[in-house]
């Protein structure tokens, strides 16, 4: 088998990759009939010269290859027929802006599968980049709270930065009392929660949060589903089976905890039949001091409404006016709440996050792929596409796959 590493064609340019030029030379070691080949890119964090180093071939074309590992969506007129592809997909979930992406693979017979839905038999993802994008919201968000108090303390980072870096400088900056919320305790959540351990933040009890008591620095408090909603029906308890079955019955209880907070930071996975957590008018609520929003998992226009759309390395924050709902430059009003929403923030330790994906590939797809020859179940669980149809986990997605533009 030969595999091959995409170069990144998405923009905003994705600097992260699948294997690490030292996860490469490994598996070629290990697996001496399996050649695995790199796409030219002058943007990854891991450059070509990394590769060669390693004494993996650098190519222009990736025609000879297999199979084809990236990370964000290919461009239409790249995709190579008859391969099998594996990157962050973004039709499964039916997003119409991706519906002609899945037409042109279904159209050149290729194999695909998404590693969204890499997942064991418990059905938990084993790939997944939601731990870093909680290290780096946390980074963004400080970052963007001393901006707006014209402190400019920390830098902006670069391909380069590493977590340890990250923890570093927030560690050489002294914040007054800054409470903190986050909500959800997933992935994103856990990675949110690392970093502001790393740099000494106070975990809050409920009631020490609630409370109107001060304590000098960053304190926290984990806002999971449980705090988040309440059952419409006043006679009900809340029960996560029932909500995740039928989250229009319940109602937000957000504003209990965004009432008390400087800062939030938005860690939870949330569905649109849910409640809406921060509406326009919560956004309005005098009571509401909320000074920044990290909306780290980026839900456009969703559970929170200042997150009108999302933002970029480059330019990671905008500010939100609660009396006009619309979008304002950053940092231009203390009236306005500030929005950081950039929606690929793995990409800001594109070193560390690549050697940690490479590593869960290697363990839950590569090894037992390259030493049997056949695909696993979890890859077989993640294949949307076999030679360009459907497979039947995804069939629901035929009519969505047939609609015309």
């Amino acid at each position: 088998m030969k595999i091959g590493l995409l170069k990144e064609t998405k923009f905003p340019i994705d600097n992260r990759v699948a294997l690490t030029p030292k996860q490469v030379r490994y598996l070629k070691d290990k697996y001496p009939n399996c050649d695995i080949v790199v796409e030219s890119c002058d943007w990854r964090a891991y450059s070509d010269d990394m590769y060669v180093d390693e004494g993996i071939e650098v190519v222009t074309s990736l025609d000879d290859c297999d199979v084809l590992f990236g990370i964000k969506e290919v461009k239409i007129d790249t995709l190579i027929p008859n391969k099998h592809y594996f990157f962050f997909g973004h039709f499964a979930k039916q997003q119409p802006y991706n519906r002609p992406l899945l037409q042109a693979m279904m159209a050149k017979g290729i194999t695909f599968s998404d590693y969204e839905y890499l997942v064991d038999d418990a059905n938990q993802r084993v790939c997944a980049f939601g731990w870093w994008a909680g290290i780096v919201g946390v980074y963004y968000t400080l970052r963007g709270y001393l901006l707006r108090k014209g402190d400019m303390s920390l830098p902006k980072p670069d391909k380069s930065f590493t977590k340890d870096q990250m923890i570093e400088l927030l560690n050489s900056v002294s914040f007054d009392s800054v409470k903190i919320l986050i909500s959800g305790d997933g992935r994103v959540s856990q990675g949110a929660q690392y970093m502001l351990n790393e740099i000494k933040a106070k975990q809050l009890t409920e009631d020490e949060f609630l409370s109107d008591k001060r304590t000098e620095g960053l304190s926290y408090f984990v806002a999971d589903i449980d705090k988040l909603v309440y059952p419409k029906s006043d006679k009900a308890p809340f029960d996560e089976k029932s909500f995740f079955a039928h989250p229009e019955e319940y109602e937000s209880n957000f504003m209990k905890y965004g009432c008390k907070a400087d800062v939030y930071l938005s860690c939870h996975f949330w569905n649109p039949q849910a409640p809406v957590y921060l509406s326009a008018e919560d956004l309005r609520n005098p009571d509401l001091h909320l000074q920044i929003i990290g909306d780290i998992t980026c839900d456009i226009k969703g559970s929170v409404k200042s997150t009108l759309r999302s933002s970029t390395h480059d330019n990671p924050y905008y500010d939100y006016n609660p009396e006009s709902e619309t979008e304002e430059p950053p940092f231009s009003s203390p009236k306005n709440i500030s929005v950081m929403a950039v929606d690929t923030c793995p990409n800001a330790l594109a070193l560390d996050s690549s050697d940690y994906f490479g590593e869960r590939l290697i363990e839950c797809v590569f090894n037992d792929w390259l030493s049997t020859g056949t695909p696993n179940d979890i890859v077989k669980r993640s294949t949307i596409l076999q030679d360009g149809s459907l497979t039947e986990r995804f069939s629901y997605l035929t009519h969505f796959a047939s609609q015309l533009q």
